[in-house]
């Protein structure tokens, strides 16, 4: 910038010298030239008056003398004298034959008309002047009294050569002489140009530095400075603003380290880098604000599955919960379905069941895995042509969860390689709040469910009915109603005491887990007595059922000491919704009636309620 101010200052003053010096040029020639025709019209003014004296006085003879003193002066280098051819008829051609030597005499004689011309080469400078004699009738003397012509007609013309050389040269000189003053003035002025910008072009330089540097992220450097006055309070003022901001963004650098640590973000420098890294944040904030508000897992699982999609582009992924201590594995969400979480439905990547789930790599090794970093990584994946991702991630004690991703392309893979960092930000903000969401759920299982036998209790069952009654009539659900009592359960009480009442209390509650479906529900209704519901099994199913828990049970041997061991039966009652009645609770009703049929009738044994059973105008 220093160097094209300089080169700007300098052409325009260059340009303004060369115009001043080629107007004086222009004007000092013109005005010599002028001069010099001035002159030589004086000089044919006094010719003229001498030859007219020489002939006035009759010595026309003598005029050569004259004639030769004015062409020998300094400046005049020729002059002759040509008569009209009206002069020459009357007085002849004169001495020298004073007649026309060239076509500019003959054209100034016809015209009547002074001539000039200039003559320039590098040698030399000439001026050619013819000025014409013209006769006149009055003043003193007469030209028309000596001469047969009339008044202005051309009488002659005296023709002169002037050196001009010296009005030439002087011109030069004075030219050189202003070329040189501006020449000089030129060298001041970039001197002082330079002198005087070059400390603002030096502030320039190192604010362009500073600001550059600051844009990389480093902002410790400062802008030194010998300008003046307000360039020297710029400098103070980006100094101290630089100072401010490389003492805020090492604060902010050190308040976010621990972020971005984990954060995974790059970039090119540390202002991009907190900005990203504080959009982050502010994305994973009201990720937890929103989550924090959401009813269970399955509903965070499912914006965790909203964030993979929307913010990573994960278009083929799974979700699943593990625990540590039973090895299961439970699904919480996928790109697919629940139900077909396979190679070929695009859901999973594993066929891990509830049995093998514990030989998961990743949530056995508790590290990422990808199948770039090695052939055949994990050995449970039963797909060769899928690159995947399996990341767990802790959420207490006792839970996993395991997110696989999985694509056909290795490079879309390793793309989201990239933010396996990131994604854990979710999932680690996502942590505290499963983990709340889990507790709930174990403290709301514990209210309902019996801290003897793990099954589920009266409370429970409240809950069940309530909320399933009107949607089984919808979707013409059935259910089937086991009441069961053990027979002469108070005596094993009184007799052996209450811990082998647990224990034979337990050994049923084994036989009900064991004996139904994952689909159907056993329910400790109370003391000695137990509830199943079979859902949507046939009346005869539900019957045969019944006698498979009566004889499992009544071949179950519980020990009371070293010695002894006792064996008890089970009465049970059987209804069936809808079939007996819209209502479930009149349902376990009626079940209860055949269950009081049972034991009135003579115990061990399996009774379906009828109407008979059911006094007439009874209800429920």
């Amino acid at each position: 910038t220093n160097q094209k101010l300089l080169l700007i200052v300098a052409t325009m003053l260059s340009a303004l010298a060369a115009i001043t010096a080629i107007n004086v040029a222009i004007n000092f020639r013109e005005y010599g030239y002028n001069n010099a025709f001035e002159k030589s019209k004086m000089t044919a003014e006094i010719v003229r008056d001498g030859l007219t004296a020489h002939m006035i006085n009759g010595i026309m003879d003598k005029r050569d003398f004259f004639l030769s003193n004015i062409s020998n002066s300094e400046d005049v280098e020729k002059l002759w004298i040509v008569r009209s051819q009206k002069v020459i008829d009357q007085f002849g051609e004169g001495l020298g034959k004073e007649v026309a030597r060239d076509s500019i005499d003959l054209k100034v004689l016809q015209s009547g008309e002074a001539y000039k011309e200039i003559d320039e080469t590098a040698n030399y400078a000439r001026l050619r002047v013819t000025i014409p004699y013209t006769a006149t009738s009055h003043g003193s003397p007469n030209c028309l009294s000596c001469h047969n012509v009339k008044a202005n007609d051309v009488l002659g013309v005296i023709s002169m050569e002037f050196n001009i050389d010296d009005v030439r040269q002087a011109g030069l000189v004075t030219i050189a002489k202003i070329i040189g003053i501006n020449l000089f003035f030129l060298v001041i002025a970039i001197f002082l140009t330079n002198y005087y910008f070059r400390p603002f072009m030096n502030l320039f330089s190192s604010m362009r530095h500073a600001v550059k540097s600051a844009l990389h992220g480093d902002f410790s450097s400062r802008v030194p400075t010998d300008a003046k006055g307000e360039g020297r309070e710029v400098a103070e003022q980006l100094n101290s603003l630089l100072e401010k901001l490389d003492a805020t963004f090492v604060e902010l650098k050190t308040s976010l380290s621990t972020f971005t640590s984990r954060s995974g973000l790059a970039a090119s420098d540390p202002l991009s880098e907190s900005k990203e890294i504080i959009k982050e944040l502010a994305d994973v904030y009201k990720f937890k604000k929103t989550i924090e508000r959401d009813k269970d897992i399955f509903d965070i699982a499912a914006r965790v599955a909203l964030v993979l999609e929307e913010k990573y582009a994960v278009h083929h992924y799974a979700l699943f919960k593990f625990n540590k201590n039973t090895k299961e594995r439970s699904f919480l969400t996928s790109s697919g379905t629940e139900g077909s979480c396979e190679i070929g439905s695009r859901s999973s990547i594993c066929d891990i069941t509830a049995v093998n789930a514990g030989d998961c790599r990743a949530f056995r090794t508790r590290t990422d895995v990808i199948s770039s970093d090695f052939p055949n990584l994990c050995t449970e994946c039963k797909s060769d042509e899928y690159e995947y991702i399996c990341i767990p991630f802790q959420i207490n004690e006792d839970i996993d969860i395991i997110l696989s991703i999985w694509s056909e392309s290795l490079d879309e893979i390793k793309r989201i390689t990239l933010f396996i960092t990131s994604i854990k930000n979710y999932l680690e903000t996502a942590k505290p709040v499963l983990e709340s969401q889990m507790l709930n759920q174990k403290l709301m299982d514990s209210s309902l469910r019996d801290g003897l036998t793990g099954l589920y209790n009266r409370r429970f069952l409240d809950g069940f009915i309530e909320s399933t009654t009107s949607q089984a009539l919808r979707t013409n659900t059935s259910y089937s109603v086991l009441m069961i009592d053990i027979d002469y359960f108070k005596m094993v009480n009184d007799t052996y005491g209450h811990d082998v009442g647990d224990v034979v209390i337990k050994g049923l509650s084994e036989i009900l887990t064991e004996s139904i479906r994952k689909s159907d529900l056993a329910i400790r209704f109370g003391g000695e007595e137990f509830l199943v519901m079979l859902h949507n099994a046939a009346p005869d199913a539900a019957y045969k059922i019944a006698e498979k828990i009566r004889i499992s049970f009544s071949e179950k041997k519980f020990n009371v000491d070293m010695q002894n061991m006792i064996q008890k039966t089970l009465s049970i009652g059987v209804a069936h919704f809808p079939a007996n009645a819209d209502s479930l609770w009149r349902v376990i009703k009626y079940a209860d009636t055949a269950l009081y049929k049972a034991k009135h009738s003579g115990r061990d044994q399996v009774i379906e309620f009828t109407d008979e059973m059911f006094e007439k105008g009874e209800s429920f």
